[in-house]
């Protein structure tokens, strides 16, 4: 997912919710975690983008979605509110759920999951501008997350571009806006076969904030600039931590 969480008044986040003991067995089975790189004061909107999208987002979820990780106690006074896909609001009771649990649309989106394998870190983010221009819109500051391991707790088919389960899967992403990775995990008494994700150290990494104009109708130009150190930031992100968390990278 680039995963996007918009900090703007919308919403109905529970902190009893957020805080259930469940997520932090939930967050510690991988274990899941966070890293803080500097201080966000609670006066101005965020857009915190996140990536890799990963084949679900476990990392995304255990961040932004619960207190498993101790978001709050890190940045006190903000409350992420995340984005999930439309269609998942048509749903009845599952939408209430989804608006208690802020759960959040990563921008990578349906494309990425489909390069997610254990040892690479292949994002979609050169075309995704959407987000950049919300920040802008909203005058909210851009800071983007790297999650080290997200992409190592689930393995999937084959599937290089051309190949027919490539050319079904992207067919099924235009007809219904998403799609459905053929992957696998490991199961209760296995470790080769099963839907259960492996027990791999997830670390989100949060970065330093970019700080954007507030323009209502913000120019291709500037949209483009702003995602330019955007870009920067997040490989920055990845160049000081890949040695420590991402050491068996495959490239």
């Amino acid at each position: 997912m680039v995963l996007l969480a918009l900090l703007l008044r919308s919403g109905r986040p529970n902190p009893w919710i957020r805080s259930m003991r469940f997520w932090t067995w939930f967050a510690g089975y991988y274990p899941a975690s966070l890293i803080k790189e500097v201080d966000l004061p609670a006066d101005r909107p965020y857009v915190f983008g996140y990536h890799p999208h990963g084949i679900i987002g476990m990392g995304a979820f255990a961040t932004f979605a619960t207190e498993a990780t101790g978001f709050s106690k890190h940045y006190p006074g903000i409350i992420p509110h995340l984005l999930t896909l439309s269609s998942n609001f048509h749903i009845p009771i599952y939408r209430d759920v989804l608006m208690y649990l802020a759960i959040t649309i990563v921008i990578g989106g349906a494309a990425e999951s489909l390069s997610a394998r254990p040892g690479t870190a292949d994002l979609t983010l050169k075309k995704r501008l959407g987000f950049i221009k919300i920040a802008i819109q909203q005058g909210a500051s851009l800071v983007p997350v790297f999650s080290f391991g997200e992409n190592d707790i689930y393995d999937q088919l084959s599937n290089e571009k051309g190949t027919t389960v490539y050319k079904l899967q992207k067919k099924f992403q235009n007809l219904f806006g998403f799609t459905l990775p053929l992957f696998h995990g490991r199961g209760l008494l296995t470790y080769n076969v099963g839907i259960l994700p492996f027990r791999h150290p997830i670390v989100s990494v949060i970065g330093r904030p970019i700080h954007v104009p507030k323009e209502d109708k913000p120019s291709k130009e500037l949209v483009e600039k702003i995602q330019n150190l955007y870009i920067e930031e997040l490989m920055r992100i990845w160049d000081t931590y890949k040695d420590t968390y991402a050491r068996e990278r495959k490239r």
